[in-house]
């Protein structure tokens, strides 16, 4: 499994380099928060691994079954709603799927889409395992 490396990069209050194999990224807060906007915000990789192993997993469905998918498309918002009580995160994903298909097929895409590893690792309770290295 690759490591991601995530750093400050002294180019703002919140900036961050963040360093996934050979892909360079910047992550920062919005302006709102204090940030610099210069990159997307924490939430926002997260929906946006989310929609991107959305559509791949849909992608790779559809290839695999012959359909005649055309384009995925994935639009994703955060907001947080009560849950018995307790204030939780929710991810509004909406998908669109572009090509000739069948509403039974339109169905089990959907099903698909709920399987994509982002998706299971975000739905369950997640082990974080921190520790300080020096």
């Amino acid at each position: 499994m690759a490591e991601i490396i995530v750093r400050e990069n002294g180019q703002g209050r919140y900036q961050q380099e963040v360093i996934a194999g050979e892909h360079r990224l910047l992550a920062d807060e919005p302006a709102s928060l204090g940030g610099g906007d210069a990159g997307p915000a924490p939430f926002d990789f997260l929906m946006a691994g989310l929609g991107a192993c959305t559509a791949m997993t849909l992608r790779m469905y559809a290839e695999r079954k012959g359909l005649p998918l055309t384009r995925v498309s994935v639009a994703l918002s955060h907001d947080s709603v009560l849950v018995d009580g307790v204030k939780r995160d929710r991810f509004l994903r909406q998908i669109t799927l572009d090509g000739v298909l069948t509403g039974e097929q339109r169905a089990r895409m959907l099903e698909v889409a709920n399987k994509c590893p982002v998706h299971r690792a975000l739905s369950q309770s997640l082990m974080i395992k921190s520790g300080l290295v020096n």
